[in-house]
C-alpha cells in the first residue's frame, strides 16, 4: 500500500512535479555540500565567457537553504501551479511548459540586460520570480475566488501576488524579485488572454509545434482549448 506522500506525489501533474523535484533535489544537494550556491547562481560573465551554461537552468531551481523562506515559496508555487495545470492547462502540457519557458526566458533577458547596462540588480537566483509568474497567471484567471491570508483578512485571487509581495516587504525582503515576476506574469497574461479578445482572435504567443509533438497526446485525445475570458477594461486593468 502506497504511503500518503507517495500518492500525493504521483497524483501531481507532470510539469509541477518535475519542477518541484528539481528544486528539492537542488536544495538537498546544497544542504549536503555536493554543490555550492556559487556554482549555481546566474552570472552572465561565467555563462558567456567561461561556458558555464548550466547556470541558465540552475538559477531557477534554488530558492534558498531549507527553511521558512524555502517552504513559503514552494508552498505557493506547488499549490497554484498544480491548480493551474489541472484547470487551464489540462491536456495541454506543451502549452504549460511554454508558459514556464516564456517566463524563464523573459526573466533571463531582463536580468542579463540590467547586468550589461550596469544596473546593480544583485539578482543571483530567479526561482522566486519564476514562481511568481505562475502564481500571477493563476490569480488573474480566477478573479472570483475568495482567499484568506493567515486568517487575517480575505480578498479576491487577483490580489494574491500583491499580498505576498507586501508580506515579503514586511519581513524585510526586497520587492525586486517578486516585482519582476509580476511584470513578466502580466505580459504573458495580456498576450495570452487579453490580446486575442481585442484583436479578433489574433495570437502573438504560439506554442512551438515540437513541444506539442513531444509532450501532448494525439489531437483527437486532447481536451479542447478553453477560450480566453471576455475582455473587461475594469476587470483587467492594473
Amino acid at each position: 500500500m502506497a504511503a500518503p506522500f507517495e500518492d500525493w506525489y504521483r497524483q501531481m501533474p507532470v510539469v509541477t512535479r518535475t519542477f518541484m523535484t528539481g528544486a528539492v533535489l537542488t536544495t538537498l544537494a546544497v544542504y549536503l555540500d555536493i554543490v555550492h550556491p556559487l556554482e549555481l547562481y546566474l552570472n552572465p560573465n561565467l555563462i558567456f565567457h567561461k561556458g558555464e551554461g548550466w547556470r541558465l537552468i540552475t538559477n531557477f531551481l534554488f530558492f534558498d537553504y531549507f527553511g521558512i523562506n524555502f517552504l513559503f515559496h514552494m508552498y505557493f508555487l506547488v499549490r497554484h501551479s498544480r491548480m493551474l495545470e489541472e484547470s487551464s492547462y489540462r491536456g495541454r502540457t506543451a502549452d504549460y511548459v511554454f508558459l514556464w519557458l516564456f517566463g524563464a526566458i523573459f526573466l533571463l533577458a531582463l536580468n542579463i540586460g540590467m547586468f550589461y547596462i550596469n544596473l546593480d540588480s544583485r539578482i543571483l537566483f530567479l526561482a522566486p520570480s519564476l514562481a511568481f509568474v505562475v502564481v500571477y497567471v493563476w490569480a488573474r484567471r480566477n478573479p472570483n475566488v475568495r482567499m484568506s491570508f493567515l486568517g487575517l483578512f480575505t480578498f479576491n485571487a487577483p490580489y494574491l501576488p500583491w499580498v505576498i509581495l507586501g508580506f515579503g516587504m514586511l519581513l524585510g525582503q526586497s520587492p525586486l524579485l517578486d516585482g519582476l515576476g509580476i511584470v513578466v506574469g502580466h505580459v504573458y497574461y495580456y498576450l495570452e488572454d487579453i490580446y486575442p479578445t481585442i484583436s479578433n482572435g489574433r495570437r502573438i504567443l504560439r506554442t512551438p509545434q515540437f513541444l506539442k509533438t513531444i509532450l501532448d497526446a494525439p489531437v483527437a485525445q486532447q481536451a479542447p482549448r478553453p477560450p480566453a475570458p471576455a475582455f473587461d477594461e475594469h476587470q483587467h486593468e492594473q
